[in-house]
């Protein structure tokens, strides 16, 4: 419904995501986690969609944790309780973000800051509008880093870069977070709409299981041996190279046809 704080679309194979308290610049009060999280465990097991785009309304991303909202409970419930949102809300979104099996694209309109970056570091594919950017503001405010930052940051920049992002705060413009990584790719304001759209259309009719086995491999690969990486890669090959859409591409090949994906598991 136009009031809720997160709404979903589903626009054919693509499932839409979008933070929508644009007078909050998208900042997430416990409602809105809520639905987000419910929001993203459905589009998850829907096995029509094929991709998941996460996008803000209105100018901003997302400004991460709503601070009025945290700062009243602060008061009420002490820190114990209101941080505890970080291992109910916060640590399920990212572990669903990370792990769905399809596609994740973070479509970056605008500032994007605290756990909102993070959210958008979780992606597989950032595109940013030129007039976006990032800002890690967690020191700023005395707190430590949270919803993935930890882990997606440094793989993305290098430790020594996530430090100093960490440390000293500050707005990462859009071109800036092209040349240290973040940003997949960065488009002009005014084309930002229809390459998402056209990003995403392209990633909903691909081979949905073998992204999957990428996702998966890549994420097993970032914290084990090359041995074991090696034998997770033959494990995802064998179940990759079973699902119709590895035979139809293959006849397609042959045939100097472009193959058409239907995303089945076998």
């Amino acid at each position: 419904m136009p009031g809720d704080s997160v709404l979903v679309e589903r626009l054919g194979g693509v499932g839409l995501v979008r933070l929508n308290r644009p007078d909050a610049l998208n900042a997430l009060d416990l409602a809105t986690k809520q639905l987000l999280l419910t929001s993203l465990q459905d589009l998850a097991a829907d096995r029509g969609i094929r991709c998941v785009v996460l996008t803000g309304s209105g100018r901003a991303f997302c400004v991460g944790q709503d601070l009025r909202e945290h700062a009243v409970d602060l008061e009420q419930a002490g820190a114990d309780e209101v941080l505890s949102t970080v291992a109910e809300h916060y640590n399920p979104i990212a572990t669903l973000l990370h792990t769905m099996d399809k596609p994740v694209i973070a479509a970056v309109n605008g500032i994007a800051a605290g756990a909102g970056a993070s959210l958008a570091f979780l992606a597989d594919y950032r595109i940013v509008a030129e007039s976006a950017g990032f800002n890690l503001a967690f020191a700023q405010i005395g707190l430590s880093c949270d919803t993935g930052c930890s882990w997606t940051l440094p793989r993305l920049v290098g430790p020594t870069v996530a430090f100093r992002l960490l440390y000293l705060g500050g707005t990462i413009s859009a071109e800036e977070s092209l040349r240290l990584g973040i940003a997949s790719e960065v488009v002009p304001d005014t084309e930002f709409d229809d390459r998402a759209t056209e990003l995403a259309a392209r990633l909903a009719a691909g081979p949905t299981q073998a992204y999957a086995a990428i996702r998966q491999a890549l994420a097993y690969a970032a914290s084990n041996t090359l041995t074991d990486a090696l034998a997770r890669e033959a494990e995802l090959m064998q179940r990759t190279g079973a699902t119709p859409d590895h035979r139809r591409a293959v006849d397609a090949f042959l045939a100097k046809q472009p193959p058409t994906f239907t995303g089945q598991r076998s």
